[in-house]
């Protein structure tokens, strides 16, 4: 079939030609309905009839410092005009200075970077590097978690998009979550006991300390309902891993970069990985571009020993470029402290949400990154909608909202039960307010629908 399309395409045009010749993710193509987006700026998207809506989401939580930052295009366009693209093998000014900030930026003794194409590819080559620096080949990696969709990447996923593509690779094994709303271990108690971080000492010593070469954490679980860890839970967990020798790779891909108020989610705890792959935030979206970031432990092994990786598009100029620029937008504009301070709002403002909506069981946020987990019953915390769907697509009361929203001028995601709010980090005080407003009012059909 031949598309005829206008001298001028509708935002329903686009969206067909779109449907018609490209694959959309996470979805059966039959059940898609994109937003065509023209073109965005700030915190805000525009579709192609002219249509403006609010990005509460920040995309998929990466567009950290807002659409098109002036800074970021210009450093794009002057790299461009220099060089777009040298082959890995070969040295560039901006991988080498982007190598030099993040050993800056990132905790502990981190301080050498493989730069691969995104969140995904990080994770495929952060187990690949620990396999090869330990000569072990167990992962431990927890139930509800979401690492990435490349075939390596979801098999250490827990959650249920896994489903489609097992039996994955070999060597993964799973151990509990640090999810307290839910908690099969402290559910019934009054305070919690890390019994969930001593599940991941079990798994180890139950596979044999010599057999495990890293477990792998998001340091706050993300797309499976921004899952807070209690305090201790991180420690404990850095504690085990020292126990038995055992590397931790401390997924930052969604939590890095600001979005919790500080730049990464584990300094929130003290804590410091052996391992760390990052992504989204890194170029807020601008170009694809992800790393993995090891410390001098291990990048002190590949000096005598061959780092068995490679990409093509590694560490490409204009993705560094981009990154460096990025970094430096933080910088300038106090990212990482505005966003404690806005927290601090969105928190007050889930407290009020939550007094008039009994459908909301718990509101979680830690600076930037929030989610509202939705119940039937507050006594029972049945879910709202069932979790059975392994895909993206709403439906019941959660796609209804979804659509209130969309309607009303506000793009955020809902995904199961869940209710996510994670904006650009450079969003106003009244862009946020304006969000949340329209949260407020879906939430009115949550509630209807709890009878």
């Amino acid at each position: 079939m031949t598309m005829t399309m206008s001298a001028r395409p509708t935002a329903a045009e686009i969206a067909e030609l779109n449907r018609e010749y490209t694959f959309f993710d996470w979805a059966a193509q039959g059940a898609v309905s994109p937003v065509a987006v023209e073109r965005a700026e700030g915190s805000y998207l525009y579709d192609h009839d002219g249509r403006r809506y609010l990005d509460l989401n920040a995309q998929l939580m990466n567009v950290n410092i807002g659409h098109q930052h002036p800074a970021v295009v210009e450093a794009i366009k002057a790299q461009a005009d220099k060089l777009c693209y040298v082959n890995p093998r070969f040295a560039s000014e901006p991988r080498g200075e982007l190598g030099r900030e993040l050993a800056e930026i990132t905790p502990g003794s981190l301080c050498k970077t493989f730069f691969t194409l995104g969140g995904a590819e990080a994770t495929d080559h952060a187990v690949k590097i620990a396999r090869l620096a330990t000569g072990r080949q167990k992962i431990v990696a927890r139930r509800r978690s979401y690492h990435g969709s490349t075939y390596g990447a979801l098999s250490l996923t827990g959650e249920a998009r896994r489903w489609a593509t097992e039996p994955g690779i070999p060597g993964i094994v799973r151990a509990a979550d640090p999810y307290q709303y839910r908690c099969r271990f402290c559910s019934a108690q009054a305070q919690c006991d890390m019994r969930c971080a001593d599940d991941i000492d079990e798994v180890i010593r139950v596979e044999g300390p010599d057999n495990v070469a890293a477990v792998i954490v998001e340091p706050i679980a993300g797309a499976n309902g921004v899952v807070v860890p209690p305090d201790g839970y991180l420690p404990r967990v850095r504690e085990i891993c020292d126990e038995y020798g055992v590397l931790l790779i401390a997924d930052e891909v969604m939590t890095g970069f600001g979005r919790t108020g500080r730049w990464f989610a584990v300094e929130h705890w003290g804590v410091e990985p052996d391992i760390m792959t990052i992504s989204k935030g890194l170029t807020s979206g601008s170009v694809p571009l992800g790393a993995v970031v090891v410390t001098d432990e291990i990048a002190h092994h590949f000096e005598d020993n061959p780092l068995w990786a490679g990409l093509t598009y590694g560490a490409h100029t204009l993705a560094c470029a981009a990154a460096l620029a990025t970094i430096q937008a933080y910088r300038d504009e106090g990212i990482p402290e505005r966003v404690a301070e806005l927290g601090e709002t969105l928190k007050d403002d889930y407290a009020a949400m939550a007094a008039r909506h009994p459908s909301i069981g718990e509101a979680r946020s830690i600076g930037l990154f929030s989610a509202l987990e939705l119940v039937r019953n507050r006594e029972t915390r049945e879910p709202l909608v069932p979790q059975i769907d392994p895909a993206f697509e709403n439906y019941g009361v959660m796609k209804e909202m979804f659509a209130y929203m969309l309607a009303r001028g506000v793009a955020t995601m809902t995904r199961w039960n869940w209710v996510m709010v994670n904006p650009p980090l450079t969003i106003t005080l009244e862009e946020l307010r304006e969000g949340l407003a329209v949260v407020d009012e879906a939430l009115d059909l949550a509630d209807q629908a709890m009878v």
